[in-house]
């Protein structure tokens, strides 16, 4: 009797499939409508704390209100849920087949793990710039509705207010990256959350300014990334105090995209060189 081979499945057809995967987990779902919900609701929640207190200011703080109406469309503990559900949504993708033996059945059925890991990025990255788009673009809106309440919302016209969304947008795709390569060199699903959380969040409060290579260190990391690009007055405000060794918006998208891309290669070429 004569066995036919089946064709080789072809790179268009891996995405497909690992969207398939991707959106048939209930996890994945409640995962990214829970976070997108308490996102919003803290951004909404902080605008709506300023809306009240507003009269209480001073004046130094009432003239440059502007600026903390763009600090309230995405605040630093919103950025801290998106990072977490983000990260945990990128290594569940990798690690939860690990952990379940799905990923055997996926390498025979696909012997090309570089092209399937390729795919997984692909969709992974443009299933999470999407997410990460509608919430900075939901908190951006609800935030400067509330603050229309005072006089004080700014349209996305605003110097700065673009990139305030841009930057909380991207650091979506840029978390969840990193969560994937973490989870193709660790395989461990406890481990792989342990060492997200203290790469992404721990470690840049840990590290200080003091020094220049301290802060080259820290300037380095996605957060503090993040936190410099949504500072559209960063060292220019009478209240606040700028680093030593400040990085630059320019800095800060070059952090971004090194980070995606390294975690990209790493998450690509772990999967590869290693046995299951």
């Amino acid at each position: 009797m004569t066995t036919l081979a089946l064709p080789a499945a072809r790179f268009t057809d891996l995405p497909a499939a690992e969207w398939i995967k991707l959106r048939s987990l209930r996890s994945t779902s409640w995962a990214l409508g829970s976070s997108a919900f308490a996102v919003i609701a803290f951004n909404a929640n902080a605008a709506r704390a300023d809306y009240a207190d507003y009269p209480g200011y001073g004046r130094v703080v009432q003239e440059n209100f502007l600026s903390w109406a763009l600090r309230d469309a995405f605040t630093q503990g919103a950025a801290m849920i998106l990072v977490l559900a983000a990260a945990s949504i990128g290594a569940v993708t990798v690690v939860g087949e690990y952990a379940t033996g799905l990923i055997r059945t996926t390498f025979t059925a696909v012997p090309d793990r570089r092209a399937l890991m390729a795919a997984k990025v692909a969709v992974v990255t443009a299933v999470m710039t999407v997410y990460g788009a509608v919430v900075a673009g939901a908190s951006f809106a609800a935030t400067q509705v509330i603050l229309d309440g005072r006089g004080q919302g700014v349209p996305i016209g605003h110097p700065g207010a673009l990139r305030v969304v841009m930057a909380s947008a991207l650091l979506a795709p840029v978390c969840a990256l990193v969560g994937m390569g973490l989870g193709a060199l660790i395989r461990h699903s406890a481990t792989t959350m342990v060492v997200h959380v203290f790469v992404l969040l721990f470690l840049p409060s840990f590290i200080t300014e003091r020094y220049h290579w301290t802060a080259c260190i820290r300037n380095a990391l996605p957060f503090t990334a993040w936190s410099r690009l949504v500072d559209i007055d960063y060292g220019h405000r009478p209240y606040t105090l700028a680093s030593r060794w400040p990085t630059t918006v320019t800095g800060g998208w070059i952090v971004f995209g090194a980070w995606a891309l390294v975690a990209a290669i790493v998450t690509v070429v772990a999967v590869d060189r290693r046995d299951v």
